[in-house]
C-alpha cells in the first residue's frame, strides 16, 4: 500500500488480515483476503457443501457473507480502531447468476463515501470466468468505542 491508499494503517499485511479472521465465519466457510489495493480489498470463497443451496449452487447467505464480511474488513481498515468500530447496518444484494458448485467466487469491495459516522461499500462478486454473480452494497456505522 502507497501513501495515498484509503487505509488508516498502511503496514497491514494480507497476512495479518487473514489471520484476524481465524475462528470466526470467515475461516469456516474458507474466506481468504487476497489482495489489497489502494482502494479497494478482494477476497475468494470456494462454492462448496460449505456454501451452497440444496440446488447445489452458491446460496444466497453465503454471498451476502462473503460480501459483508469484505465491506466489514475494509471499513475497519479505514478508521482508527483504537477509538472506533465499523460495524454493519445494511446489506443489500442483487444475485445475477448461480455460482457453480466446485468453482470458487471472488469479491472485490470499493468505497462509495467515507464519512465519519457512515460508510458505504459496493461489492462486486464474480465467477472464475469474471461474470458477475451478486452486486451487494453495504452500509457500516462508525461507533465510537467506550
Amino acid at each position: 500500500m502507497n501513501s495515498e491508499s484509503i487505509w488508516f494503517n498502511k503496514d497491514v499485511t494480507i497476512e495479518d488480515i487473514n489471520k484476524r479472521g481465524q475462528g470466526t465465519i470467515v475461516s469456516y466457510i474458507d474466506i481468504v483476503i487476497t489482495e489489497c489495493g489502494d482502494n479497494f480489498l478482494k477476497g475468494t470463497m470456494p462454492v462448496n457443501e460449505k456454501t451452497i443451496q440444496p440446488a447445489h449452487i452458491l446460496h444466497g447467505g453465503s454471498s451476502c457473507v462473503l460480501a459483508e464480511s469484505l465491506g466489514s474488513i475494509a471499513g475497519n481498515m479505514v478508521i482508527d480502531t483504537s477509538k472506533q468500530m465499523a460495524v454493519g447496518q445494511s446489506i443489500t444484494a442483487s444475485h445475477i447468476r448461480p455460482g457453480i458448485e466446485g468453482t470458487t467466487v471472488t469479491g472485490k469491495a470499493y468505497p462509495i463515501h467515507l464519512g465519519k459516522r457512515s460508510q458505504i461499500w459496493e461489492i462486486e462478486i464474480t465467477n472464475d470466468q469474471n461474470k458477475l454473480v451478486c452486486k451487494s452494497s453495504l452500509t457500516m456505522a462508525i461507533v465510537d468505542k467506550k
